[in-house]
């Protein structure tokens, strides 16, 4: 019955193919194995039908094979939720009604949750989404490292810990691609920052690359077996990384055993003959209006269009690269728009919003609470001041803008769960009304000037038993926002002289920020509470009420470090950002030059106090995390070795802690930081609960990758576990031995 069905399919759909393409019956024998399928296509193809599989026909989508039944393949924006959907060959909206969605939190967020289970469930909700609208491959997750926070795009992905985002990503891409979408996940690799982005040139010694911004990569595709990888647009060993031959062929092929798609990102392909050789299998964004202002519809002048086609046909290349290309194309395809078991989708439904409003909850991170002023009482007089209370953080900022079907403001949500609440402006940032045209919302015009704007606050407050500012950043240009970087690690917009005046007239002021990076806070001592509020979507103001009210108790834990200086990061002390201009080669040398040393890594080493340190997060109630225990004490070969830890919430809330556990190397051959995380667990306790947590170690995680032998090596010595609720807050060592066989 299959075979006569897809027999039909190409008599409707081969009619035009011609004489010679309908000598003989053509179908797909569903029996046999997928790479059966794949070799079985692939042999059928045309040379002209295997060009055009291999780079776009439109903005987002690239051509399938009508004549044998393959559809065209659709990929879509959407780390955070599905894009909406563009004109054929322009930016600009096409005007659909039917393409809202969800948004979900932005991946910092996520990474705050430490919540592997939450990761899960974000990739099944997006995947869902993508369905419904017929999306087969979404451009996400990010998991570049957060090596600066003046790195626009920082909000994008997962923190600056390798291994928290390794254990994050894995199960995102297994929930995204359980759905039949295909996770395309990114910027493969080192791409930390967005100004001149297309030029900038990294050098990295090995170790960095290894032991910091490929661990989540790899574990993407190892363990995660994501379907695709989007190549990134800056260059490394001065070759462009959507053709990369380190990267994508020795590392990320031959190496890590990829099997997916290399598809690169819009419009970072440069070159025919090394998107031919050096791994690029998809290619996308390429000399059409709005990137590098060539010709409309001009997808035949791609370098994987006819200018491949024409040296395979001068005979300067076989089509054995093409075909490799192929197959891996094809391989896409069987597992999503070919998968005739692929569900159903839905688009907004209330599943949605619950786990926008979950994850969300989980991942706000109260960083401070003095005199435990939150959570706030219900008959309380709220002031909520700041412009990032009646602004949509969905719009903007580059390739994540939404059209949500609704996004909850956090004024709106603080209206709905309290009974008094009054709301001053503050201050006046980004009044841009539409991205993309998506509008929103409500009009953000105000021509007061700074000074009325704080008399305005400063003189409610003092009537209030609560001022809550919801500032930060937004997603304007130089903010938090692809394509630029910011400009400095201040508040924009006069925050700071609008916090030091509330201070003054009232003792319990709340500061919500609103970002994906950090920020400095010259004010933090004199602010009793802080919590960082992330982007977080459809449920924000929801999801921020929650915490505030206390029917949430915030568990969310840092997972970067907040520095109280720029110049306390490595890559700011070093004056290693933004790089050094070339002229003679027209890119931007950017050496990193702090190595290994990122974050909390970096902080250590330099014994800086920060802020707020990495995986630190407070609660509305108490934990002890008590005595551990150790399986063995001598570590041999590829044994692993397990830490038993017992927590007890020692409070009258019910809420979560997240153990951490670092390992200490206390003596080794070259260099290592002092700490690293290499396992952690999130526990829900009620009160006076308690639980044994175990965590679990092996091999991998007492190794560095020695640049020498280009391996990794676990040597022979002493090492120590530490174990606490952050990297900065260690309450319990315990000593042990490892031996190699």
């Amino acid at each position: 019955m299959t075979k006569k069905i897809l027999t039909l399919t190409f008599m409707l759909c081969g009619v035009a193919a011609g004489a010679a393409a309908q000598t003989q019956p053509i179908y797909l024998d569903e029996s046999q194995g997928m790479e059966e399928r794949v070799e079985d296509a692939l042999r059928r193809m045309t040379l002209d039908e295997k060009i055009a599989v291999i780079h776009a026909q439109s903005k987002f989508s690239s051509a399938g094979v009508k004549r044998l039944g393959f559809p065209d393949l659709w990929t879509d924006d959407g780390p955070h939720g599905v894009r909406p959907d563009v004109l054929w060959d322009e930016w600009e909206q096409a005007g659909q009604t039917n393409d809202s969605c969800v948004a979900f939190p932005a991946l910092t967020c996520l990474a705050a949750t430490w919540n592997p289970s939450l990761a899960r469930l974000y990739g099944e909700s997006l995947g869902e989404e993508a369905l419904y609208r017929n999306k087969h491959v979404i451009l996400g997750p990010g998991v570049n490292i957060y090596r600066t926070p003046l790195n626009g795009r920082n909000f994008e992905y997962m923190g600056e810990d390798p291994w928290l985002a390794s254990r994050m990503v894995v199960p995102y891409v297994q929930g995204l691609q359980s759905k039949g979408v295909a996770a395309c996940v990114k910027h493969y690799a080192l791409n930390n920052d967005e100004n001149y982005r297309h030029q900038v040139n990294v050098i990295v010694n090995d170790r960095a690359l290894r032991e910091i911004y490929l661990p989540a990569f790899e574990a993407a595709v190892k363990e995660g077996k994501a379907w695709s990888i989007m190549g990134a647009y800056n260059l490394y060993k001065n070759q462009h990384n959507c053709h990369n031959d380190i990267l994508l062929n020795k590392i990320l092929k031959q190496e890590w055993g990829f099997d997916g798609v290399v598809i690169s990102d819009w419009g970072g392909a440069h070159s025919t003959e090394e998107a031919i050789t050096n791994g690029l299998d998809l290619e996308f964004g390429t000399w059409t209006d709005g990137l590098t202002m060539g010709a409309t519809n001009a997808y035949d002048n791609y370098y994987l269009a006819n200018a491949y086609k024409r040296l395979i046909k001068e005979g300067k290349y076989t089509t054995r690269e093409l075909d490799e290309k192929v197959r891996r194309v094809l391989r896409l395809m069987f597992r999503t728009n070919m998968n005739r078991q692929r569900p159903y989708g839905s688009m907004c439904s209330e599943a949605h919003y619950a786990a926008a409003r979950k994850i969300a909850g989980e991942g706000v991170v109260l960083l401070k609470n003095d005199r435990n002023i939150l959570p706030i009482p219900a008959g309380a007089r709220i002031l909520v001041v700041g412009e990032n209370a009646i602004k949509m953080m969905t719009v903007g900022g580059g390739s994540s803008s939404l059209k949500v079907q609704r996004e909850v403001l956090p004024l709106d949500g603080m209206r709905e769960r309290f009974q008094h609440v009054d709301y001053a402006r503050g201050y006046v940032g980004d009044t841009v009304q539409s991205y993309n045209g998506v509008t929103v919302g409500r009009s953000l015009y105000d021509l007061r000037t700074p000074e009325a704007l704080i008399a305005e606050a400063v003189e409610k407050a003092k009537s209030a038993d609560y001022v809550v500012v919801f500032g930060g950043l937004n997603k304007a240009d130089y903010q938090d926002c692809e394509g630029h970087d910011r400009k400095e690690y201040g508040l924009p917009y006069g925050q700071d002289a609008l916090v030091e005046a509330l201070v003054k007239v009232n003792k319990n002021v709340v500061y919500v920020n609103i970002s994906g990076n950090a920020v400095a806070m010259p004010w933090a001592a004199q602010v009793p509470a802080i919590l960082q509020g992330w982007f977080i979507g459809s449920e924000a103001g929801h999801a921020l009420a929650d915490v505030l009210s206390g029917d949430v108790n915030p568990s969310g834990k840092l997972p970067y470090t907040w520095y109280q200086r720029l110049e306390d990061t490595g890559a700011h002390a070093l004056n290693a950002f933004p790089g050094v201009w070339r002229p003679d080669r027209q890119i931007i040398d950017e050496e990193y030059k702090e190595g290994i040393f990122v974050g909390y890594r970096w902080a250590d080493m330099k014994r800086i106090k920060p802020m707020f340190a990495f995986g630190h997060g407070l609660s509305y109630t108490s934990f002890e995390i008590g005595k551990a225990t150790a399986d063995k004490q001598v570590v041999k070969g590829n044994e692993t070795i397990s830490f038993t830890v017992s927590v007890r919430n020692t409070g009258k809330k019910a809420g979560a802690e997240t153990v951490q556990l670092y390992v200490t190397d206390q003596k080794s051959t070259l260099p290592r930081p002092l700490k690293e995380l290499k396992a952690f667990q999130k526990v829900f306790l009620q009160p006076g609960e308690s639980r044994e947590v175990v965590l679990t170690l092996d091999k991998r995680s007492l190794s560095f990758f020695d640049d020498r032998l280009q391996q990794w090596v676990a040597e022979d010595g002493e090492f120590e576990a530490k174990i606490g609720n952050s990297s900065g807050n260690i309450v319990r060592k315990l000593p042990f031995r490892f031996i190699n066989d």
